[in-house]
């Protein structure tokens, strides 16, 4: 795979978001880091932090687990359970010039895990930021163009920004289901961060019933609207 040198500017900026509103929140209220991520119930605010360091030094080191499943999500956390705050955003600091590097010359999926998480972490730390970057719309149109090679012979399915020029469909002809939210949400939709209620919502034509499992991609549905 390719890098990507737009990737690489968005991941350095969202970096710089992320590691700047959790040095902020140490300072000012280091308890909130303790906090659970209700996108992420069973880790606290600073546990997901420490994953999204571990993917970032797991992807240096060549040691990304094929199927990304749980327990290699939950070894990133408890191979820094023991750090300070302070400690992880230096493991990060250090890291950050060669993951820019990886992104921009040799593979942009880092991408999609720091602009994920830093909406999850935003929610649970109650500030909101990055909704309208570059990164997130790139992350949308890859999960999208992913969330249709799924579909097979069930779609097309349709998603239209409310608000905004955003529009896409996941193959030519009409449409099985038409969704129109805000361009954010559906983002967050295809990353499995909205609830079954709220992707029924979004309905204007057709019935999304079918496609609700294809939306679980990354995880189960919330069962509760996320605070984000």
């Amino acid at each position: 795979m390719a890098g990507d040198a737009d990737a690489a500017r968005e991941w350095r900026e969202a970096y710089e978001r992320v590691s700047g509103l959790v040095a902020t929140t140490q300072l000012r209220d280091p308890g909130a880091l303790e906090q659970a991520v209700p996108a992420t119930p069973d880790w606290r605010a600073r546990d997901l932090v420490a994953h999204m360091i571990g993917v970032g030094s797991d992807t240096l080191g060549d040691a990304v687990d094929e199927e990304q499943g749980e327990d290699w999500t939950q070894r990133h956390v408890e191979a820094r359970r023991d750090r300070t705050v302070p400690e992880l955003l230096e493991e990060w600091s250090d890291l950050a010039p060669r993951l820019e590097e990886h992104v921009a010359t040799t593979d942009p999926g880092p991408l999609g895990d720091i602009v994920i998480h830093e909406q999850d972490l935003r929610g649970a730390l109650g500030a909101p930021g990055g909704r309208g970057s570059g990164g997130l719309a790139m992350v949308r149109e890859q999960m999208a163009d992913t969330f249709a090679e799924g579909l097979e012979e069930r779609g097309p399915v349709r998603l239209e920004a409310t608000d905004g020029d955003w529009t896409w469909q996941s193959a030519d002809g009409d449409p099985a289901v038409v969704l129109q939210a805000p361009g954010y949400d559906l983002a967050r939709a295809l990353t499995s961060r909205r609830t079954e209620e709220q992707l029924r919502s979004y309905v204007s034509v057709g019935d999304v019933a079918p496609f609700l499992d294809d939306f679980a991609g990354l995880g189960p549905l919330p069962t509760q609207a996320l605070p984000e």
